[in-house]
């Protein structure tokens, strides 16, 4: 019994990894694409998660820099996924309701993110962006990060991807 619960776990948690490993894979397609159209690299968007650990230098250190920022990016979302999968153990409605709990999560997501780790990490303090950016960061993280890890933890813990019959919320209505 112990070793049934313990792969569950496994693959429970496995699936929030993944989920969180998409997100990251929309996320970095998002912010690609956005600063695209802007003319900026790709390089540069990557050193710029880099510029969190390393500060101004990352912007020095060409590709090198650029994939420590592309890997400590997966890192982040995979703990973001992790995190959902594990907090959706014990909490059913955070599984049954992706889209209202992966929403909030992803607004939860983006403030913690830009108001407490970009400001206490190395990253140089500059100029301000575009409200476009901003706009459609919120946007991006509520679509392509929250949502992703929501529906991978459901995935992970129950098995399915769409409420069915065999819903606990579903099974438990008699009207």
């Amino acid at each position: 019994m112990r070793g049934m619960r313990s792969r569950a776990m496994s693959r429970a948690l496995a699936w929030g990894v993944l989920g969180g490993l998409l997100a990251g894979t929309f996320d970095m397609l998002y912010a690609t694409g956005f600063w695209a159209l802007r003319d900026v690299p790709a390089q540069r968007i990557f050193q710029s998660v880099a510029a969190g650990a390393l500060g101004r230098a990352a912007f020095t250190g060409g590709w090198a820099t650029a994939l420590l920022g592309l890997s400590l990016h997966y890192l982040i979302a995979a703990a973001m996924g992790l995190a959902y999968a594990f907090a959706a153990r014990d909490v059913p409605p955070l599984r049954d309701r992706p889209w209202r709990y992966g929403a909030l999560y992803g607004l939860v997501l983006y403030a913690f993110m830009n108001f407490v780790v970009v400001p206490l990490s190395a990253s140089p303090r500059g100029g301000s962006l575009p409200m476009s950016w901003t706009v459609c960061s919120v946007i991006a993280h509520v679509v392509l990060v929250g949502w992703p890890c929501a529906w991978f933890a459901r995935r992970g813990w129950d098995g399915r991807w769409w409420r069915t019959s065999r819903s606990p919320v579903l099974a438990t209505s008699t009207t």
